[in-house]
């Protein structure tokens, strides 16, 4: 996924990754978090914002109509986000698995943060995956 790779080498997400989010107005959920790097497994602390189906990432928490995200994940490329305490060894870790196979961990600063994050991200992807209309159901029944 290219935005996670623009992500991981520190170069800023392309402004189509992002295009139409208004993340400076009223997010769905806003807040600290350490992101473990990618690629060079150092932790560093980022602005989250989710919006609009985006978990965008900032240095700063100061976010305006100008500021560069310095990533972009669309949620509805998620397929899971969890708990990963068990795989990091560190308090109040998740992480989000991408179906491109990526895995990205986070640590929040509280277990009930950690809990709230999981249940922002896991209601976005469930609001932003793509659902089956009845119009797309087929009758097996009567197809001849």
């Amino acid at each position: 996924m290219e935005s996670l790779w623009r992500a991981a080498t520190g170069q800023d997400p392309s402004p189509e990754d992002y295009k139409g989010v208004e993340f400076w107005n009223s997010p769905e959920r806003a807040g600290w978090l350490n992101k473990q790097g990618e690629y060079f497994k150092t932790w560093r602390r980022r602005w989250f914002v989710l919006k609009q189906g985006k978990l965008l990432w900032f240095k700063d928490s100061v976010v305006t109509r100008a500021s560069i995200p310095r990533g972009v994940i669309p949620v509805n490329t998620c397929l899971t986000v969890k708990g990963a305490e068990d795989v990091l060894h560190k308090p109040c870790a998740f992480e989000l698995s991408t179906t491109g196979q990526d895995t990205m961990y986070f640590i929040a600063k509280s277990e009930r943060e950690k809990e709230e994050w999981i249940n922002s991200i896991g209601r976005s992807i469930v609001q932003n995956s793509r659902s089956v209309t009845e119009s797309e159901v087929v009758d097996y029944d009567n197809r001849r």
